[in-house]
């Protein structure tokens, strides 16, 4: 086989560098969000990419053009051994980074391993910082061990560690601010997600996902007279959906569009507070907005499922598969539908304010 082929472009000529890799999608939370009330049907067994499988198609990917690969599940954590996945991938030549998306349970324990065996970056799911918030919109999370594991990942030395919140009105809004002074005060960078209807909106409650510009409002008003201004987040960015912006105290405000969602009054952060006395990155936060500033002109991702079915669009449900011709033999067949697959990424998704437009497809079914 060539050492090259021709880049992975899509008919809206969108550069694919980003590989999402679901190795499985099982979880031991049940995120509101994420899992439907009725749960989902498993993969069987059988049916599920093996450790060796996933590392053969990551490396004709490469070959392809991906530079970036990101673990996701379900929660990728509960699949036996993953570090040995991780070590596979860490041999595959091409890749710039191995990431991880995890909702922080077993971070304590595996934090080490997965950063001995190669993962570069981390994002850690945390909604809220309310004990029993966290525990009622993960369906029985424990906040306290997903700080320990935060801490953990922090010993075993990831830095620039991303945490991912799911903002919705009502649940933690209040909370936006504590978030942000949470994570800059141990050099994290927080992200704020917008509520998708995933799984035909079964997950999904209309007139409850927090819209990004209520959140930098939030964000802007927690300073006197502060104001937020976009940044590109330089080399913490990473290369997915997220758009960057910066906490600027004094300079003129901005006021939440909606009243309800109050002023989120708190005390100035005092940046001595901060490692390095408060670098400008040191207020930078993310959104992640596919529900009201969309991003689909940028996307620059492809996703594979656990049982090896590629899907083109976190939004839709048609997929591709791949684990057949892998396990007949015939890599030249896997790149035909890969480009198949691709030629038929569209140009956005559907997703409606009101619920509709969702895929059949849960979140826990193929990573967030």
């Amino acid at each position: 086989m060539p050492a090259e082929r021709p880049a992975l472009i899509d008919p809206q000529l969108r550069r694919i560098d980003t590989l999402r890799v679901s190795v499985t999608d099982r979880c031991n939370y049940r995120c509101t969000y994420c899992m439907p009330p009725g749960g989902v049907a498993h993969g069987a067994r059988e049916e599920t990419l093996t450790f060796e499988e996933i590392a053969a198609l990551v490396g004709l990917f490469a070959r392809l053009g991906v530079r970036r690969v990101r673990l996701t599940g379900g929660e990728p954590t509960v699949r036996r051994d993953l570090p040995a996945l991780v070590r596979l991938l860490r041999a595959v030549g091409g890749l710039d980074e191995i990431a991880l998306s995890t909702n922080g349970d077993r971070l304590a324990e595996m934090a080490a391993p997965l950063r001995a065996a190669g993962v570069d970056r981390l994002n850690v799911s945390l909604d809220s910082l309310r004990p029993e918030a966290f525990r009622r919109i993960t369906g029985g999370g424990d906040l306290a061990r997903v700080l320990e594991g935060l801490d953990a990942a922090a010993r075993a030395g990831f830095s620039g560690i991303k945490i991912n919140t799911v903002a919705i009105d009502g649940f933690n809004d209040g909370e936006v601010v504590a978030l942000c002074r949470f994570a800059w005060s141990r050099g994290w960078i927080p992200r704020f997600i917008e509520e998708m209807p995933m799984a035909g909106g079964q997950t999904y409650l209309p007139g409850r996902s927090l819209p990004a510009a209520a959140i930098r409002a939030l964000v802007a008003a927690s300073e006197p007279a502060g104001r937020v201004v976009p940044d590109d987040g330089g080399a913490d960015r990473g290369a997915g959906p997220a758009r960057y912006f910066r906490l600027i105290p004094g300079g003129g405000g901005a006021e939440a569009p909606d009243g309800s969602l109050g002023a989120a009054a708190a005390a100035p952060l005092d940046d001595a507070q901060l490692p390095g006395r408060g670098p400008p990155w040191r207020r930078r936060f993310g959104i992640i907005s596919p529900m009201t500033e969309h991003f689909c002109d940028s996307c620059n991702r492809l996703r594979l499922s656990t049982t090896g079915a590629l899907h083109a669009c976190l939004g839709h449900d048609d997929a591709v598969d791949l684990r057949g011709p892998l396990r007949a033999g015939d890599l030249t067949g896997v790149e035909r539908a890969i480009r198949a697959g691709l030629s038929a990424k569209r140009p956005g998704h559907d997703f409606q304010l009101v619920g509709l437009g969702g895929p059949r497809k849960a979140m826990v079914q193929i990573g967030g």
